[in-house]
């Protein structure tokens, strides 16, 4: 069954040309079942790019899905038309009333920045401490992961000697795991991040199951013991082209930034990038879906 957004979105568009099945709110309403209710909080300043990769992968779902698109009002977002976010959108405020089956929050550029500088930190805070009681699953990715690891863990972040950027190799360390459930024992995933996370710190937290590492990046998919919460630090919902959009962004900047790894074929910025994570990308918000948050959250939302 499809996701529900509304038409005017503009990923709706890009989800149409590639045959993703999408339903219209006028076509949900005649549906008598209990869609699953989902909210991306979405920190990133390409938020139509954003938008659009993690709608195309919580399109395979077993049952329809509400997305509820949230922003955070005490950031001022530069890289986006108010227009977009007082259509589609909305604030915490106008959502913390509400229960949700499961919950996304994305990556953010300012992972270079102590946590408690970045200018939302205090609204994404409650949002975390909210989520206790009114989310059943939650799925941070990248920044996310670390503020969520540093939250509700205590485990900090620490700068990179260079930035991980590139396309890396990963082994499945708990196959029968749900979450990962269907991934080959070694896989691909991409990385763009300054900062890495204390991996001592993870192993001596009992409440922490690593699912997935590199050996270059580290951990890469973790669970809390209770499956409630999970933390991605790479970018499996990343595009084909990402990488090579953030590369050229950084050299049209006059910034010093490397090739990334393992990522063009034959390390060729003119050729064309191999995409090598698609599959367990769809496995992996799949999964989630289906394990953690339809099989799991009760059927009325306020049990939660």
């Amino acid at each position: 069954m499809p996701i529900r957004i509304s038409d005017a979105l503009p990923a709706a568009k890009t989800l149409e040309m590639e045959n993703i099945f999408y339903m219209t709110e006028q076509r949900a309403l005649s549906q008598d079942i209990r869609p699953l209710e989902i909210m991306i909080v979405n920190l990133m300043p390409t938020k139509i790019q954003t938008e659009t990769q993690l709608l195309r992968l919580l399109s395979n779902t077993p049952l329809q899905v509400n997305i509820t698109l949230v922003h955070t009002a005490s950031h001022e977002s530069k890289n986006i038309a108010k227009s977009h976010l007082d259509t589609f959108y909305l604030t915490f405020d106008e959502i913390s009333h509400r229960k949700f089956d499961g919950m996304i929050v994305t990556g953010a550029p300012v992972e270079m920045m102590p946590f408690e500088e970045v200018d939302y930190w205090p609204e994404l805070c409650r949002i975390f401490e909210w989520s206790r009681t009114h989310v059943y699953s939650s799925l941070f990715i990248c920044w996310a992961a670390q503020a969520a690891l540093y939250v509700y863990h205590g485990i900090n972040k620490y700068p990179l000697k260079e930035k991980m950027f590139g396309v890396f190799d990963h082994k499945t360390l708990l196959p029968f795991h749900p979450l990962v459930r269907g991934f080959n024992d070694r896989f691909y995933a991409p990385h763009s991040r300054h900062t890495g996370i204390d991996e001592e710190a993870v192993a001596k937290d009992e409440n922490l199951i690593v699912l997935a590492e590199g050996e270059t990046p580290g951990p890469l998919i973790l669970a809390h013991a209770d499956s409630r919460r999970f933390y991605v630090t790479g970018h499996l919902e990343y595009d084909t082209e990402t990488l090579a959009g953030e590369y050229e962004r950084d050299l049209n900047r006059g910034l010093s930034i490397r090739m990334p790894d393992h990522y063009f074929q034959n390390d060729d910025p003119s050729m064309q990038p191999v995409n090598r994570w698609k599959c367990n990308a769809n496995l992996l918000f799949g999964n989630w879906l289906n394990y953690f948050v339809y099989q799991n959250t009760p059927f009325d939302l306020e049990k939660i």
